[in-house]
């Protein structure tokens, strides 16, 4: 039985929010603490959530507000430059009921997770940018940027890719990871398409990659990825408008087959919000004594795993298990970081060998169209692949020391 009663949970995006809600469960009272004056809502554009992240959900009752707001988006259709299928493959596996991996718009994922643990109890306060903490005999102690303290027995680092929470535990941890891309996208109204209704396309173009998928009111949700080898500077590319980018996109998909340019030209340039893509791919400090870190904060994947809000809803839930049956923070957190340290960078070294393939030269373009088919369908139904998304997590089942 766990001495753990309180907890402060530092970021209100995905993992801190069902963070909160797992802890409750497991008897320990949480407060969420958000950087943001509202959720994050202006963050992202859309994301998926794979069939093991919605299973997570589901193990805390969670799944239903999220389902509500998505749509089933069960594969990826791959194609080449010139148009050619190079192969299918899958965003995860059916549920016992059928459910399927979801695509969501990023805030309305925000804003159902917020209110599903508000109608659980769980407190959550906005506009407190965490910018220190410290350990006591029995508990930490949190310091915002607005001067007010708060206290709890441990301290839950969810605050996404640029951690503050990280560099507390470890002021030696290493930056994040720039994968040497930039992500944006946006909503076409009135492109014909073709493709699989609800899964994606993916377009291997010639100097950008283009995804797009089309949810059943017709619209066409799109993504960007657009190679840039030196990393931004922090705040750069928010900054560029997104008549600019609109402009840019327009000309890096103009040689390639399919309906990139239409689909940028017929989307408001107010949703195309770029950021740069960084991953976090092996942190060596995950916890101290009394705080740790989950989600990206810990183990950030590039977007295309698919998995990096899955990844964090399984890691808020294996955490409360850790911390509801082991006696002590200090070994909650280690078994913690034991039962997932594993698998989350198995995942991001998968994810970081697919980011090389999407901007090759003309060789490896060659190359990449060749081999691609064969290796989809030697791998779709692998082990290894099938094993991201048959994770599960038994409430029920104890955690052993």
């Amino acid at each position: 039985m766990t001495a753990t009663r309180t907890a402060l949970v530092i970021g209100g995006g995905i993992a801190g929010p069902v963070a909160a809600m797992a802890l409750r469960r497991a008897g320990i009272e949480p407060v969420v603490y958000e950087a943001y004056p509202g959720t994050a809502d202006g963050t992202g554009v859309f994301l998926t959530l794979a069939s093991n992240g919605i299973d997570a959900l589901r193990t805390i009752g969670a799944d239903k507000a999220a389902l509500e707001k998505g749509f089933p988006t069960p594969a990826i259709l791959l194609r080449s430059t010139t148009g050619k299928d190079l192969g299918r493959n899958r965003t995860g596996k059916e549920l016992a009921d059928g459910t399927t991996s979801q695509t969501v718009r990023r805030s309305d994922l925000y804003r159902a997770l917020h209110d599903e643990a508000a109608s659980r109890g769980v407190r959550i306060e906005h506009g407190k940018r965490l910018v220190g903490a410290r350990e006591t005999v029995d508990g930490v102690v949190a310091t915002f940027e607005d001067g007010t303290e708060a206290t709890g027995d441990i301290l839950v680092g969810a605050d996404g890719v640029h951690s503050t929470v990280r560099t507390v535990i470890d002021p030696a941890a290493p930056a994040p990871h720039y994968s040497g891309l930039v992500n944006l996208g946006g909503y076409a109204s009135g492109v014909e398409v073709d493709g699989e209704p609800g899964s994606y396309t993916m377009i291997f173009g010639k100097r950008a990659f283009f995804g797009y998928v089309v949810p059943p009111d017709g619209t066409v949700w799109w993504f960007a990825n657009l190679p840039r080898p030196d990393e931004p500077v922090r705040g750069e590319v928010e900054m560029v408008s997104g008549e600019d980018w609109q402009r840019r996109l327009a000309d890096l998909y103009a040689p390639d087959a399919g309906p990139g340019v239409a689909c940028v030209r017929a989307s408001d340039p107010a949703d195309m919000k770029a950021t740069p893509v960084h991953s976090v791919p092996r942190l060596p400090v995950w916890h101290t004594d009394r705080m740790v870190v989950i989600g990206d904060a810990a183990h950030a994947p590039t977007p295309t795993s698919g998995q990096g809000a899955s990844l964090s809803i399984e890691d808020a839930v294996v955490l409360a298990k850790c911390l509801r049956d082991l006696p002590t923070p200090a070994r909650a957190f280690a078994r913690f970081e034991e039962l997932r340290r594993p698998r989350v960078e198995a995942i991001i070294k998968a994810a970081a060998r697919i980011n090389s393939n999407k901007a090759p030269g003309p060789v490896g373009r060659m190359v990449r169209d060749a081999v691609l088919p064969l290796i989809l369908k030697l791998t779709s139904n692998s082990k290894a692949v099938m094993g991201v998304y048959d994770y599960h997590v038994d409430w029920d089942e104890p955690v052993k020391a």
